[in-house]
């Protein structure tokens, strides 16, 4: 079956509600604007039970089926947050916060989900429940794991969990589908290499940081070229390097680095996380310098269960047609903290196509009102499909 026609004859209305939602974005955890529509939308469409403050600003809700005969509950998930940076689109629902904006399409996938929600409190055509997640604080925050520990999983028994994200580049229309690992580990390290500063004209009297951290730049470069198995995706980037002294006549006291590591298997993580370490450590020594390192473990690998991804694949084929669903594609090195539900609970996390957009994280994103329907119906025909009706 195609997209469903009253998701069809609804897209307008959702994409008001997106638009609104795009207009007053919100970071992290602190999304009071976001929250309220998103609660006043589930009440009008007459869902069972609305739970709030779940991993701080969470809201679980739960729809049942004609009946419950099997118990089972599938979780479908959206996140709400936006991003610290400026837009640029001069749309007319373009942001009217200063340095805040939904770059990432998350408006988009609330609305979506919102979408879904309000046909299958109309229609109630499954056998057992459905629970809506909509989750604060993906962009660094770490929203879905504070969900899952405060037992979202078990307080309204989750059996399955799927997740959605637009893709820029994909046509609007198709879905993008893989088992296994499908995004990266994200970590992240911060270092100052701490010297002895003075004038420019007498090196000798001070300890210079920048060779060492020139060095440290230059050698973090074999972590994944002398370190790990070349057939094994390892990402080691550097993205600030700041020294404490702006002037053309003075040796820095100290330079700061800091960059990020991305990898798709927990050995190369732990290979990884060592060889960076030791590396920056001995090499500000090898220069008389001290390395007052900070290395994080951020999200972990996105893993879709084989099983839950044929499954999704099978839905978006029935909602988009057998040849609009891209299945198998290798992993992307972004990190997305969906992660922590996908080890929770069996699932899948799938793309639905953006069209030809800018891309995500640019001052000029937008999320593309025309996919509206095709997410949502998958949302739907997911719960239709995986709890039939009695």
């Amino acid at each position: 079956m195609p997209i469903k026609n009253r998701l069809a004859e609804l897209m307008p209305e959702i994409a008001e509600w997106r638009r609104e939602i795009h207009a007053n974005p919100e970071l992290l955890f602190d999304l009071p604007k976001t929250t309220a529509l998103v609660e006043a939308k589930l009440r009008a469409f007459g869902v069972d039970e609305i739970h709030t403050g779940i991993g701080r600003s969470g809201i679980v809700a739960l729809i049942r089926g004609k009946t419950d005969s099997r118990g089972y509950c599938v979780g479908l998930r959206a996140d709400m947050d936006a991003l610290p940076m400026q837009e640029h689109t001069g749309l007319p629902h373009a942001s009217q916060t200063p340095n805040k904006m939904h770059a990432c399409g998350h408006d988009g996938h609330t609305a979506m989900l919102l979408g879904a929600a309000k046909y299958l409190a109309e229609t109630r055509n499954f056998d057992g429940t459905v629970a809506l997640i909509f989750q604060p604080a993906e962009e660094g925050g770490g929203g879905g794991d504070l969900m899952v520990r405060d037992g979202m999983m078990e307080r309204f028994g989750i059996c399955e969990v799927y997740g959605m994200h637009n893709e820029p580049g994909l046509p609007v229309g198709e879905f993008g589908v893989s088992p296994g690992p499908i995004m990266a580990a994200a970590d992240e390290f911060e270092v100052s290499i701490v010297g002895k500063g003075g004038h420019a004209a007498r090196p000798h009297m001070c300890i210079d940081p920048t060779p060492a951290a020139c060095n440290v730049v230059m050698a973090l470069q074999t972590v994944a070229a002398r370190n790990v198995d070349p057939i094994k995706e390892i990402v080691v980037s550097v993205c600030t390097v700041k020294t404490s002294s702006e002037a053309f006549n003075v040796i820095p006291s100290e330079v700061l680095i800091r960059g990020t590591v991305r990898t798709l298997d927990e050995h190369v993580r732990d290979i990884a996380e060592t060889r960076v370490c030791q590396l920056i450590r001995s090499t500000a020594e090898a220069y008389g310098c001290e390395a007052r390192l900070r290395y994080e473990r951020g999200y972990p690998v996105v893993v879709n269960h084989d099983e839950n991804a044929g499954i999704a694949a099978e839905i978006a084929r029935a909602v988009a047609g057998e040849d609009r669903v891209r299945w198998g594609r290798p992993p992307r090195m972004g990190g997305e903290d969906f992660a922590y539900m996908l080890n929770a609970r069996p699932g899948a996390f799938i793309n639905v196509g953006n069209g030809d957009t800018a891309g995500v994280h640019h001052p000029e994103y937008d999320f593309n009102d025309e996919a509206i329907p095709y997410g949502c119906s998958f949302f739907a025909e997911l719960v239709e499909r995986r709890m039939p009706a009695a």
